[in-house]
């Protein structure tokens, strides 16, 4: 836990807002940068592939939500053990975190070899079952097949890094995420095309390719989270923190942390799940519409994450500092955290909506030169341009919330506001307005979470919530 952190714990009545502002963006710019590069991942697999033609973009976007369903069980078992790192570190039991952190590598290797097994027998009926056109089935199979042989890298990723977060160290992870993206161009570079001629400031060269294509994509994304997988756990075992984990002191599963990380990790498992399952039905209505919609949709749906970096970043932060108020019984400081990162929120997420408004077209023009691709996923950025503030509200509320242990709200209000306003409305417009219409029942459901959300925060509930005290552990 970082200085500037502990102090604020420590401080007897209120801190100053220049304390608390400072403690939040301490934690939260390496936290933003880390985000930027997460989906730069996407961003250089999709501009890479976006080359290839729009089959082969269609082909990485047919199973980017059944990816994100997946991403899903991830991060809600990261949830499930780092918030205990961050409430046990702000209580001052730095034995207890170190117990969480090793008991999640265990279940990383647990976990992920089974999530990576599921996910290699689905790939091969996924692209039928979500209805994808014959000429794309196979690329699109290949694709979702090979990034789930990298899974249990990826969740080792997830949840490391959440671990070293809750701990007060966002740097880490920051720096390590950019060196995903540095593998993932060179590997990109090397795996997606053929040998071929290059030019380099002036120098005229052969550069080997295998000419994978799709294929390449994936392969080259799962390689470089195997090699950012495995720095994560060096920095477990080497660098000096609170957390800092050794094979000559090993710790079993106990019966307190797992039912802490069930009673976290499930409610945040199952939104996760009804939030993708969603999307996958949301994706199957799009590809009955054409490949134009779904390569436009994909276009659409990668250029506008960039617009809630920000917000994903400051709702790290968010549940690091909530945690570590929650354990240190700071309840005032917590709340006083959960609404200003809130709030950061919005401001941030109110500046990327006028982003994807005045830039749609640029935004989209970067992965594809097709005419058509263009105009549709122009139209449905700026449709969803409008809800980005409220989006940022959500984003950053539900994790503040976590960090308090309230993973059941969120859970309920995705669900209602997934399946009762967006799929509802989706099937409603899509005969009539097609793409538009889809994107309109998603700015329509944007906007009802976060109000949701932020009524969920101010009524101040969240913050009674005993985590350690309903599994049997230290409070």
């Amino acid at each position: 836990m970082s200085d500037r952190i502990s102090k604020l714990l420590a401080h007897q009545g209120t801190p100053p807002v220049k304390s608390t502002l400072g403690a939040v963006l301490f934690l939260a710019w390496p936290a933003i940068v880390e985000q930027i590069m997460i989906t730069l991942v996407q961003y250089v697999d999709t501009a890479m592939v976006g080359s290839l033609g729009s089959q082969a973009t269609a082909a990485v976007g047919l199973t980017a939500s059944t990816t994100w369903l997946f991403n899903g069980f991830f991060a809600a078992a990261a949830i499930g053990f780092s918030v205990q790192v961050a409430q046990h570190l702000g209580a001052g039991r730095g034995e207890d975190a170190r117990r969480v952190v090793w008991q999640s590598l265990r279940f990383t290797v647990l976990f992920g070899i089974l999530m990576g097994a599921v996910g290699f027998a689905l790939s091969f009926p996924l692209p039928a079952l979500l209805g994808a056109e014959p000429a794309v089935r196979g690329d699109a199979s290949l694709y979702f097949r090979i990034m789930a042989c990298a899974m249990p890298f990826t969740l080792g990723t997830n949840m490391f890094s959440a671990a070293i977060r809750c701990a007060g160290d966002t740097k880490t992870p920051m720096v390590l995420n950019l060196m995903i993206n540095v593998f993932n161009v060179i590997l990109n570079t090397l795996f997606i095309y053929p040998t071929r001629p290059v030019e380099v400031l002036g120098l005229r060269f052969t550069m080997w390719g295998a000419g994978w294509g799709v294929g390449g994509a994936a392969f080259a994304s799962g390689l470089s989270t195997a090699l950012v997988c495995l720095l994560f756990l060096a920095a477990l075992f080497r660098k000096k923190s609170p957390i800092r984990i050794s094979l000559h002191q090993r710790y079993k599963f106990e019966r307190g942390c797992l039912l802490a990380a069930w009673r976290l990790g499930l409610p945040a498992a199952l939104e996760r799940s009804i939030m993708c399952v969603a999307q996958i039905v949301i994706t199957a209505i799009i590809t009955g519409i054409g490949t134009v919609a779904v390569a436009a949709n994909h276009l659409a749906v990668t250029a506008e994450s960039i617009s809630y970096l920000p917000a994903s970043g400051v709702a790290v932060a968010g549940t690091t500092l909530v945690g570590q108020a929650i354990g240190a019984g700071r309840k005032d400081l917590a709340q006083r955290f959960a609404r200003m990162v809130t709030w950061m929120g919005v401001g941030m997420m109110t500046l990327g909506g006028a982003v994807l408004f005045l830039f749609a077209p640029q935004l989209i023009m970067i992965f594809s030169q097709e005419a058509e691709v263009i105009d549709l996923g122009s139209q449905v950025l700026r449709i969803v341009a409008f809800a980005e503030p409220l989006f940022g509200a959500s984003i950053v509320a539900s994790g503040a919330l976590r960090g308090a242990g309230d993973s059941k709200g969120p859970f309920l209000i995705s669900l209602a506001s997934m399946w009762g306003v967006r799929i509802t409305l989706s099937l409603a417009l899509v005969g009539s307005l097609g793409l538009v219409g889809v994107w309109l029942a998603m700015a329509a459901e944007l906007c009802a979470r976060g109000l949701i959300f932020l009524g969920r925060l101010y009524r101040g509930k969240w913050l009674h919530i005993d985590l350690f005290a309903a599994s049997g552990g230290k409070k």
